[in-house]
């Protein structure tokens, strides 16, 4: 005879648990601009967690095509509180992205930045503050785009030097505030940047249909991730 063995408490809550409503803000990264085939990293998880066979948690994409951290935290807690589906219901997890807009240079190689570094600065330790007064927070960050490519739009300088340096504010402010950060900029380039070209579209800013496949990947191998 076989014997049933009942299933601990962990596995029991892993089963029975209600699938939690997540809100991702941030710019075309999050928007999934790039990729023709699965609409980006968010949608493509969205879909695979709407799967009859697997069913996972409700996600809600809210990235905005050049949207820098002044206009995420401007829409933050307005776009938080109508996600929730039920009356007195709020999201369980807000994900953010955003900062690579910011980071641009305007005009020139060696204009100023689209968002002045101090400013950026304040204005990333409010959003961080404020999302963590509503829920859960994780931030993921931004890739690194193909400085040979450049300019974008024939206006915007991206450069890695930039990037990096906005990019390090953001990791070491979530690192203050223990909120989950996934260097995504650091972990592309660690694979080399003829990895990175081939997963960027032409324009050497957004990924390609490649680069949001592997960006999928990386979230979901993230430790943070995991466990939500």
């Amino acid at each position: 005879m076989q014997t049933l063995v009942a299933p601990s408490f962990q596995q029991s809550y892993q089963i029975h648990r209600p699938p939690l409503k997540l809100v991702v803000l941030g710019d075309s990264l999050i928007y999934g601009f790039g990729d023709f085939e699965g609409g980006g990293w968010v949608e493509r998880l969205r879909r695979q967690w709407m799967s009859p066979s697997s069913p996972g948690h409700v996600l809600y994409n809210l990235g905005v095509r050049g949207d820098g951290i002044v206009q995420v935290q401007e829409r933050l807690e307005h776009e938080f509180r109508r996600r929730g589906e039920l009356r007195n219901r709020f999201p369980d997890t807000i994900i953010l992205s955003v900062g690579v807009n910011d980071s641009a240079r305007i005009g020139r190689s060696n204009g100023r930045n689209f968002t002045d570094f101090e400013r950026f600065q304040a204005e990333l330790a409010n959003l961080l503050d404020q999302a963590q007064g509503l829920c859960n927070v994780l931030f993921v960050g931004m890739v690194p785009v193909d400085e040979s490519k450049m300019p974008f739009l024939d206006c915007f300088y991206y450069n890695h030097q930039d990037q990096y340096r906005y990019k390090e504010a953001t990791r070491l402010a979530c690192m203050k505030r223990q909120i989950p950060y996934l260097d995504i900029f650091d972990s592309w380039l660690s694979r080399g940047m003829d990895w990175c070209s081939h997963r960027l579209s032409d324009d050497g800013l957004h990924p390609n249909v490649l680069g949001y496949q592997a960006l999928l990947q990386d979230v979901l191998e993230w430790e943070a991730f995991r466990f939500l």
